[in-house]
């Protein structure tokens, strides 16, 4: 059965990759750029799960985090954090924040695909 990702990222290419990998694995998709949209974006359109990039204009990946798991409606809903600058403590610092996985770009196609198929 497919699912809804509501994917958060502002680089043209990952949103796009992203979003063509989880249509080709049969599930619906919300692309965001700008992370101020994702709450009221993320009400609407009821995902599965949320794909959130961590270094993003405007607002950090790590307060949206924190805002979806302080959301009654919302923080049941897993995350996956996605960023391409990891540095020591990271990892630990986004999952504290409410992240169940946590991959690095580039990303691996097959990890991604993978920690998405656990999470949903």
């Amino acid at each position: 059965m497919a699912k809804r990702v509501l994917v958060v990222e502002d680089n043209e290419l990952n949103l796009k990759l992203f979003c063509d990998l989880l249509r080709a694995h049969g599930h619906e998709v919300l692309p965001l750029r700008d992370g101020r949209d994702v709450l009221r974006q993320a009400r609407d359109f009821r995902p599965d799960l949320f794909i959130m990039d961590i270094h993003l204009p405007h607002v950090s990946g790590v307060d949206l985090i924190i805002s979806l798991k302080a959301d009654r409606e919302l923080s049941p809903v897993p995350i996956m954090a996605v960023t391409a600058y990891a540095g020591k403590g990271d990892e630990e610092r986004i999952r504290a924040a409410g992240a169940q996985a946590y991959v690095s770009k580039p990303i691996s196609v097959l990890r991604f695909v993978e920690q998405v198929n656990a999470l949903l």
